[in-house]
């Protein structure tokens, strides 16, 4: 099982021979792997030096939160916005964000996997899809903290790395980051 690994892979795939991708396609190409894949790498994409140009993370948070919405409602299929679907990150930054994740999708393939599986299925994404909102709506008034933002997105990568992977032992340690970053996020708020 490669999982993680083939969602970089998508990712990387995604921007070959362009100069800049349009989001709505990397949530096209990446869209077929499940909701984990979808909630974590907008925001892993913010942990890497993407998430340091004042807005991105803003913009992230709101691709988060929409596929946060559709999976509290139930929906199987992810859409975005079309406002969102068109903005486009430069190829470089993308390559770069893709081998900042790419060491990390390969110790996940080597090391999680299907453990504690009551803690994923369901209700658990949709509980996880409100912890998610609160942790998208602390994103706008980070950002005036430099990478401040980026407590609550780790915490939503690895919300988004246990459904992925499909291992509860990760949900835990979701849950303790959630808590954490909510003092995090309490002891930082501007």
């Amino acid at each position: 099982m490669s999982q993680a690994e083939d969602i970089v892979d998508d990712l990387d795939e995604a921007a070959e021979g362009r100069d800049r991708v349009r989001a709505g396609e990397i949530a096209d190409t990446i869209g077929h792997r499940g909701i984990g894949a979808l909630l974590m790498l907008p925001a892993a994409l913010e942990l890497t030096p993407v998430g340091g140009i004042p807005g991105v993370p803003t913009v992230l948070a709101l691709i988060v939160a929409t596929f946060a919405v559709q999976i509290l409602l139930g929906r199987d299929d992810m859409w975005l916005p079309d406002w969102i679907a068109q903005r486009r990150i430069d190829k470089g930054k993308l390559d770069a964000a893709v081998d900042k994740m790419r060491p990390a999708a390969e110790w996940a393939d080597r090391h999680l996997g299907r453990h504690a599986t009551w803690l994923v299925d369901a209700p658990a994404p949709r509980v996880v899809a409100v912890a998610i909102l609160a942790l998208c709506a602390t994103v706008p008034p980070l950002e005036v903290v430099p990478f401040a933002s980026s407590i609550p997105m780790g915490t939503i990568v690895l919300f988004g790395l246990a459904l992925t992977m499909r291992d509860g032992r990760v949900m835990a340690l979701a849950w303790v980051a959630f808590a954490a970053a909510l003092w995090g996020v309490w002891t930082l708020w501007p």
